[in-house]
């Protein structure tokens, strides 16, 4: 089985699919010449909500309709850590490497602007992401149909 096939590894294959999703929005931003709107990345979290929810959804799709509230807080988390982290390594390379001016208008422009770099940047990019997933997966599993504690699965 493949990644993106293996029932097993859910988290791996939607969060992913958050990166790809968050790489692809922030491109669409850079080329439209809007990545200083900082309200715009406000869809960021649109992006890990779905492939959070999404994941979800296949968990209990794949494991015979059953959800546990633990398993499921294992998985909606592990899906946004590896969306936000993946996304993370790719702003790293990006400011890094590609468009160093990027990294330098945030230096100039933000208000802790003078105490970052590509590391620090990246890292803040990452740590927001995952801890933006614990809590979309903590308001979805509330909403998402989990199994009592007496219910196998």
């Amino acid at each position: 089985m493949s990644l993106m096939t293996n029932p097993n590894r859910i988290p791996e294959n939607y969060g992913l699919r958050v990166a790809a999703g968050l790489i692809v929005y922030f491109m669409i931003m850079r080329f439209a010449g809007l990545l200083h709107f900082v309200e715009l990345r406000m869809f960021n979290l649109v992006i890990l909500v779905a492939g959070i929810y999404f994941a979800l959804k296949k968990f209990k799709q794949t494991h015979e309709d059953h959800l546990n509230y633990f398993r499921a807080l294992v998985v909606g988390v592990a899906t946004g850590a590896i969306g936000s982290i993946g996304f993370a390594a790719f702003f790293w390379v990006y400011v890094s490497f590609i468009d160093t001016e990027l990294m330098q208008y945030i230096i100039e422009n933000e208000p802790m602007g003078r105490f970052l770099n590509p590391y620090i940047s990246a890292f803040i990019v990452a740590l927001e992401g995952v801890f933006s997933g614990l809590l979309v997966t903590f308001i979805l599993i509330n909403y998402i149909t989990t199994d009592e504690p007496t219910q196998g699965g």
